[in-house]
């Protein structure tokens, strides 16, 4: 592997962007690669930002990504899409789940949704990058549960990359380990994410 490879998972709280990013840190290990993980917790449990950034490679010294830097931004929801976009390198890849989770002010009537994200999207990101956007809800409801969004995104950033497969579903089986009979459903999950984006 020549370069580092650089990742933000954005997401809100309880869609699982720190168990997406203890599985890329797992895959890292497995493929004898150094690993940075650095978490940032909002107000999660309202409805908050969370957001993972991870970097991976021969040699990696910190965890944290700036502007331009990331080679890929999963937004695990539209706004998310548009708070971090600008992070992505101009040749990078903006994965986004098209479900629309209201804040606590926009279902007070506090604020609003923002109106327009694709336009937005396309204006913050830059460069020749490359948006994918798709329903990773209805993916992961068609498996069994909302909680899988995490592994259908996932398994969307895996198609473009070149780790072997086997080697992404034995991080899924160590990710869930504590939690043997959900390894199935997140499996599945994972192989429809890599079906939107190949």
């Amino acid at each position: 592997m020549a370069k580092d490879i650089s990742i933000v998972l954005a997401g809100v709280g309880g869609q699982g962007t720190l168990i997406a990013g203890k599985l890329l840190g797992i895959l890292a290990m497995k493929l004898g690669l150094d690993i940075k993980v650095s978490e940032v917790h909002g107000m999660s449990q309202r409805g908050g930002s969370v957001i993972t950034y991870v970097r991976m490679g021969e040699k990696v010294y910190s965890p944290i990504i700036e502007e331009g830097m990331a080679d890929y931004v999963l937004a695990f929801e539209e706004v998310e899409a548009v708070r971090w976009a600008n992070l992505l390198k101009k040749d990078g890849i903006l994965l986004v789940n098209s479900q629309k989770i209201k804040s606590l002010p926009v279902l007070l009537g506090n604020a609003e949704y923002p109106e327009n994200i694709k336009d937005a999207l396309d204006a913050s990101a830059s460069g020749n990058a490359k948006i994918v956007e798709f329903d990773a809800l209805s993916a992961a409801l068609s498996c069994g549960s909302s909680k899988a969004v995490n592994m259908v995104m996932v398994g969307a950033l895996s198609a473009g990359m070149d780790f072997p497969k086997e080697l992404w579903e034995e991080a899924i089986n160590e990710a869930f380990a504590s939690k043997a009979k959900l390894i199935p459903m997140n499996v599945e999950a994972f192989n429809k994410g890599r079906d939107f984006v190949s």
